[in-house]
């Protein structure tokens, strides 16, 4: 049976840039089988979108609040409420340089 596949979007804040944030999370995200993408914000902060079931989800999102990478400082971490999908929207996990034309709108609570 097939797991039910959901969206998320995300935000960091914290000392999150020039630290291999953004490679770290494309490694772990690849390794826990997501799909979507990370990029640099010209806010300092990073930004990207996932997609998997609940449970790669939650683990990721963990991960992004937590951990980041080893030279990172995360000070605050926004995700959008899980969103389900029929399928996903991307074909593997990215590391981008500009946002998508249709990019998320995060909304921080």
């Amino acid at each position: 049976m097939t797991k039910q596949l959901y969206h998320c979007s995300f935000e960091i804040h914290g000392h999150v840039q020039g630290v291999h944030f953004r490679r770290c999370t494309e490694r772990k995200s690849k390794e826990l089988g997501l799909r979507g993408w990370v990029m640099n914000t010209e806010q300092g902060t990073v930004k990207g979108e996932i997609q998997g079931n609940a449970e790669q989800l939650q683990q990721m999102k963990r991960w992004l609040q937590i951990n980041g990478s080893p030279r990172s400082r995360i000070d605050k971490a926004s995700f959008s409420d899980l969103r389900k999908i029929s399928k996903f929207h991307f074909d593997n996990f990215t590391i981008r340089k500009h946002p998508p034309i249709n990019l998320t709108n995060m909304n921080s609570s």
